[in-house]
């Protein structure tokens, strides 16, 4: 029962990021490598006064290797966290293997992020404490996916080693 609720509340929590990136990777964070002029005005003014007033000199320099991240974020982790939203409310199996596969992707990228911010020194703390969760939420993702496939192998074989045992009991 404990690892059930434990389940459950890293599902809540994930359910929320996912909900957050699903609306802001379009919104706001596509601003960084498309044209402007595809977004409204309120948008544009929000993701400047988020650059200015938390020091993101990634968000307002926009550095070469984090126009990379972003692209990786838009074509490749908004789909999959997409994919988790649907995964979580129909109740799918793999929504496992997606939380794991999304979960190195943010790993890796946050790691590259975060080392970019502590190695520069022109990060504050608050920066490093906006960024600092998505590192987490990486971590998550990929706790979650592991966890969910231990549980559904530990203590069963493998269905390959029935069929030998289904197939005997056909000829007697």
């Amino acid at each position: 029962m404990g690892m059930s609720v434990f389940l459950k509340l890293i599902d809540f929590i994930l359910f929320f990021f996912f909900l957050v990136i699903a609306v802001a990777a379009p919104l706001i964070d596509a601003q960084t490598c498309l044209p402007l002029t595809f977004f409204p005005d309120f948008l544009i003014n929000l993701k400047q006064w988020y650059g200015h007033h938390y020091g993101d000199y990634l968000i307002i320099e926009k550095p070469h290797f984090f126009v990379g991240l972003v692209w990786l974020e838009l074509l490749f982790q908004w789909p999959l966290s997409l994919l988790n939203l649907y995964a979580f409310l129909a109740s799918k199996s793999w929504c496992n293997t997606t939380c794991l596969i999304y979960g190195a992707s943010v790993l890796t990228s946050m790691v590259a992020i975060l080392a970019e911010l502590l190695g520069s020194g022109k990060a504050s703390n608050d920066l490093l404490m906006m960024y600092s969760p998505f590192l987490g939420l990486g971590v998550l993702c990929i706790l979650r996916g592991l966890i969910q496939n231990s549980s559904k192998t530990s203590g069963s074989r493998p269905k390959s080693s029935r069929i030998p045992a289904l197939a005997r009991k056909k000829k007697a």
